[in-house]
């Protein structure tokens, strides 16, 4: 895949077919978890990875070493799309008409659904006080990625990225009660 993602960023439109062809039902995976739940939420899980891919070949240099980097920054593209998304909805909603049901990892057990804009409002302040434990977030709940990969694209150890999860987790769950 690096190979691919080397290609492609240099204008090989071939590579850029065979790279969507071989991470698109990753891409479908991470779609489903995000939407999953979002009853309000009308964006499907194809069209959020047709838009996440838009960005990605529209942008000038993306600049991914790895798989971990590049979908990295696919999870950063995706939780931008979709809280956009969330945004517009919202529109001329006093509530923000918006919820999504959180996944187990960062859902307190009293806690069904959460605004979509709360959780991006408070994953800025945590970036504010802590910018790598918001990446970490960031990359493990809307990327998917395991602590080891997240370890490979931040530069630190494993045992690192997990404290900064349970840290984070911990902090979001008291910042959206």
């Amino acid at each position: 895949m690096t190979r691919l993602l080397t290609e492609w960023q240099s204008g090989d439109l071939a590579a850029g077919d065979r790279l969507i062809r071989l991470i698109y039902p990753d891409l479908r995976r991470l779609a489903f978890r995000q939407l999953d739940g979002a009853a309000q939420v009308t964006l499907q899980p194809t069209a959020l990875v047709h838009e996440v891919w838009l960005k990605l070949d529209g942008a000038d240099r993306l600049g991914c070493e790895s798989r971990a980097h590049f979908m990295s920054l696919v999870a950063r593209i995706m939780r931008q799309i979709v809280i956009d998304h969330a945004r517009h909805r919202s529109a001329g909603k006093r509530d923000g008409g918006v919820r999504i049901t959180l996944h187990e990892q960062l859902r307190a057990p009293d806690q069904q659904d959460l605004d979509v804009l709360a959780l991006d409002q408070a994953l800025y302040r945590l970036a504010s006080i802590d910018e790598d434990k918001a990446r970490i977030v960031e990359m493990h709940y809307f990327g998917g990625m395991s602590s080891d990969e997240i370890a490979a694209v931040m530069g630190c150890s494993a045992i690192t990225v997990k404290r900064g999860w349970r840290t984070a987790k911990a902090w979001l769950r008291e910042q959206l009660e």
